[in-house]
């Protein structure tokens, strides 16, 4: 049975889909699953942003098949791990957990990149396009080191 983990943001179409492709890409197959859901419902069934399409196609990842999702509280049974990209989704995901087990699987993803610091990964749907860029690199980098980690944890 493989460690599942899901990445969450707020619409479920630009820094969580960039984070499923890029852990996924980092992780053995048969080991690891990644999944990716918003904490609103603005875009069940949705492709990612075509920005973030682009962003992960020209550093080699294909994320054209995720579709938008909500996160649902079923979520805490099928997870083993949940990374949340700002202190928003945090409070969000957090609100909806029944036991202090589930709530333990919730972690800021920054947290790994900025230990105990609650960075948020900034949401680039209004910026500019570099905005795509820079939240990638932060993501790549602390899904390097979460990679590194969940193979060490789960060999």
């Amino acid at each position: 049975m493989p460690v599942k983990i899901l990445m969450v943001c707020l619409g479920n179409i630009c820094r969580s889909p960039l984070a499923e492709g890029l852990l996924a890409s980092k992780l053995p197959k048969d080991k690891f699953y990644v999944d990716s859901a918003g904490t609103s419902n603005y875009n069940i069934g949705k492709q990612p942003d075509p920005r973030s399409i682009e962003v992960a196609k020209k550093n080699g990842l294909d994320i054209t098949n995720q579709r938008g999702r909500e996160f649902v509280p079923s979520d805490f049974n099928k997870f083993d791990y949940i990374f949340v990209m700002d202190g928003s989704n945090y409070d969000n995901v957090i609100e909806l957990a029944k036991t202090d087990e589930q709530k333990e699987k919730v972690e800021i993803i920054l947290n790994y990149l900025f230990p105990d610091e609650n960075v948020d990964v900034p949401d680039p749907y209004y910026g500019l396009q570099n905005g795509f860029e820079t939240v990638y690199e932060m993501l790549d980098e602390t899904c390097d080191i979460i990679a590194k980690k969940l193979i060490a944890k789960h060999p």
